[in-house]
């Protein structure tokens, strides 16, 4: 099946889902530098800083008042109108969209996932992770750090992406600033490769001048005005 749609979608859009985005405009995380919370080091240094960093955020995603938004649910309908020509990929690590009924590649990991560094395997959680949790593969306890790829380490699904890319008709980005690579230099490959691309944010980025159209306003209103134009 060929793709005709590739989405990317950032934090923009589960920020109206009451999602708090990590990186705030002091460009704290969580009033913590992104040195002490999102890197390999980071966590050799202090492992129990950064587990409780991701408890906290994984706590706040398994909060009842955290549901999609009409903007997740406009792409899992587009998804379903076009079975196997919609690729959904997120800079997100929590599971909104997957909640709304759609199919998404997660280039940074998953908020519900963690990974053993003994054996690799990743196993799902709801609950808190520190030194005394055990691998459910290979029984070790310690090893388990949460699945998300942190500053210095290789995104998912790569290779996946980019055959996306190389066959999209239409690249959309929505609720991504545009500035955090590799995601950012996805709409100039969508470009190279012919597609026509769209920008859905709050406001213009820096990087709006490359796009061919842009929708302005809250995602919960702009994605689903998207969705209707290729329905």
């Amino acid at each position: 099946m060929v793709i005709e749609v590739v989405v990317l979608t950032g934090a923009g859009i589960s920020a109206e889902s009451g999602l708090a985005t990590f990186r705030g405009d002091d460009g704290l995380w969580e009033n913590h530098r992104v040195e002490d919370v999102a890197t390999p080091e980071a966590f050799v240094r202090d492992p129990e800083l950064v587990q409780r960093f991701y408890n906290q955020r994984r706590q706040q995603l398994l909060n009842p008042e955290i549901a999609p938004n009409p903007a997740h649910v406009a792409l899992a309908e587009l998804q379903r109108a076009k079975p196997g020509k919609v690729f959904i990929v997120t800079q997100n690590i929590d599971d909104l969209h997957e909640r709304a009924g759609a199919e998404v590649r997660h280039m940074h990991g998953e908020l519900l996932n963690i990974r053993c560094m003994a054996c690799v395997q990743i196993q799902r959680t709801s609950h808190d992770v520190d030194e005394t949790t055990q691998c459910s593969y290979c029984g070790v306890q310690g090893q388990m750090r949460p699945d998300i790829v942190w500053f210095g380490e290789m995104p998912y699904f790569m290779g996946e992406i980019e055959h996306a890319l190389a066959q999209a008709e239409q690249f959309v980005a929505i609720g991504t600033s545009g500035l955090v690579y590799p995601a950012a230099g996805f709409v100039a490959q969508a470009k190279d490769y012919g597609a026509r691309c769209v920008e859905i944010n709050l406001e213009p980025t820096a990087v709006s001048s490359i796009f061919d159209q842009g929708y302005y306003g809250a995602a919960s209103e702009e994605v689903p005005r998207w969705v209707e134009t290729l329905l």
